[in-house]
């Protein structure tokens, strides 16, 4: 088998994992069909970039099991015409799918190095509706709120306080919840005139929600 052939298998095997696994929203699997994963993978588990696991990248974090980001893009249900929060950079990939599915998608991470690295991808595949910075996501970002749309890829005990008051009335944020040692749940708060609803999931387990930036 060429090496072209092979890639081209193991993107498809990828799809159908995504699948199987409850992604379903034809714009979600279109996003991620069109958004390599390979890329976003670097040094000795680049081999392993379209496999349905998660895997470790720099500062000690880890790229989301593509299975997971595609259930929680799901959940966001993102419109063309949404300005969307993600919190938690990490590899750039996330964002990269939320580009393809909003109108503008701003990122924050407190490790300036993936920050960096997630830029120079997101120039090499012409992403130019993404605006990543370096920050403490904890506190959002006020200068562009409100969002229709927040994602926070790290587990916080409880929806932090900023993101929910820079949510939009009609507004969804999805977010895994609960003590980092632990399997979180993963939630979604849609925001209404009435107040905050709140529905459970799946489990998940993610690095947690540190505030504060980060040493590199």
């Amino acid at each position: 088998m060429s090496e072209d052939t092979d890639l081209a298998t193991r993107k498809m095997q990828f799809l159908y994992a995504l699948r199987s696994k409850g992604v379903t929203d034809k714009r979600v699997l279109g996003a991620m069909e069109e958004i390599d994963r390979g890329p976003f993978v670097r040094g000795l588990f680049s081999e392993r970039a379209y496999e349905d696991m998660p895997l470790p990248i720099a500062c000690g974090q880890t790229i989301s099991q593509p299975s997971v980001v595609g259930l929680m893009t799901q959940a966001l249900n993102v419109s063309p015409r949404d300005k969307v929060l993600e919190i938690g950079t990490g590899s750039g990939y996330q964002a990269a799918i939320l580009a393809k599915l909003a109108r503008r998608v701003y990122t924050i991470d407190r490790h300036r190095r993936l920050v960096h690295e997630a830029r120079a991808i997101f120039e090499e595949l012409n992403l130019h509706t993404i605006t990543a910075i370096t920050g403490d996501g904890s506190f959002g970002l006020p200068d562009q709120a409100p969002f229709d749309r927040i994602i926070v890829t790290a587990a916080a005990e409880d929806p932090p306080g900023p993101l929910l008051g820079q949510l939009k009335e009609g507004g969804i944020m999805v977010l895994p919840v609960g003590q980092s040692d632990a399997v979180q749940s993963l939630i979604r708060v849609r925001k209404t005139a009435d107040g905050l609803e709140y529905d459970e999931l799946r489990d998940v387990r993610f690095v947690p929600l540190l505030e504060g930036l980060g040493k590199d």
